[in-house]
């Protein structure tokens, strides 16, 4: 379990996704990180520990930047090492750093595939890696010169024909904007939302509406299982289905136990669906 926040801003996103993590703080309390894009420039923070501890003033005042995503983690699969923090970091094609939460059920597969065929290099025991050199890898083999929102699509349709098990992802493309995906069956939740500001609007993918929530963004919707979310620079937003056959098969922890109880996850009120369910059971 895990929290993944991003947003493409306006003014400066780190205070922001702090804001986010920290309420998101609940789903990872192993390890934190923040990544932000200033220019061409990548500005990374991330470590094992809360929210609270990761992030000095120095450190904020560091992650400079209009776009970013960010990371709080709770170790499911390979190690706690800080290594295996996130957001990860790939710099072919374009520079791309993703933060994940699920677990891939075929990671040693992958794995294989990616140094025996995609001759990609995977560094730590973390299925996070090695599910952004499958995305990597594919975006790499349609993109042109210049990234196309139908590229972006293409690549995670080939993601979801390649990986399985649960994946809710927040990926940032240096240059271009940020994506959030689920995987098919909608395991791991996902939304996004809007805030209007004097200089235009901004966007926030999230891992539960709280976060949305508490920064005044006005949420969209969720992310469907196997849906994209493309937002650019610019404040363009793409949306398009890009699994064969998506099947809304949710982890029944995330009502139950994961979620804060002030989310709205699919429609459905945390908080509200666990009235009921203490109804049933009384």
């Amino acid at each position: 379990m895990c929290g993944i926040v991003g947003m493409v801003g306006r003014n400066e996103v780190a205070y922001d996704l702090y804001d986010a993590l920290t309420v998101l703080q609940h789903r990872g309390q192993d390890a934190a990180g923040i990544v932000t894009c200033h220019g061409d420039k990548l500005n990374l923070r991330k470590s094992n520990g809360l929210v609270k501890d990761v992030f000095s003033q120095d450190h904020m005042n560091r992650l400079r930047g209009n776009m970013g995503i960010a990371h709080v983690r709770y170790p499911t699969a390979g190690t706690s090492s800080s290594a295996e923090a996130q957001p990860m970091y790939v710099n072919s094609p374009f520079g791309i750093c993703l933060a994940h939460n699920g677990n891939l059920t075929n990671e040693n597969e992958l794995n294989e595939d990616l140094f025996r065929t995609d001759r990609r290099h995977i560094n730590t025991s973390s299925d996070s890696e090695v599910l952004l050199n499958v995305f990597a890898h594919e975006l790499q083999n349609v993109a042109g010169i210049r990234l196309q929102p139908e590229d972006v699509f293409r690549a995670i349709e080939r993601v979801h024909e390649r990986a399985v098990g649960a994946y809710a992802v927040v990926v940032m493309i240096i240059g271009y904007g940020i994506v959030g995906f689920r995987d098919p069956y909608g395991i791991r939740p996902a939304c996004y939302g809007k805030r209007q500001t004097p200089l235009g609007n901004e966007y926030m993918i999230a891992s539960e509406s709280v976060a949305l929530d508490v920064l005044g963004f006005e949420m969209i919707d969720d992310i469907k299982p196997g849906e994209a979310v493309y937002i650019q620079t610019n404040g363009k937003v793409h949306r398009q289905q890009c699994a064969a056959s998506p099947t809304y098969s949710p982890c029944i922890f995330e009502h139950v136990y994961l979620a804060r109880p002030d989310s709205v996850i699919d429609q459905i009120s945390v908080y509200k669906s666990r009235l009921k369910m203490g109804e049933k059971l009384a």
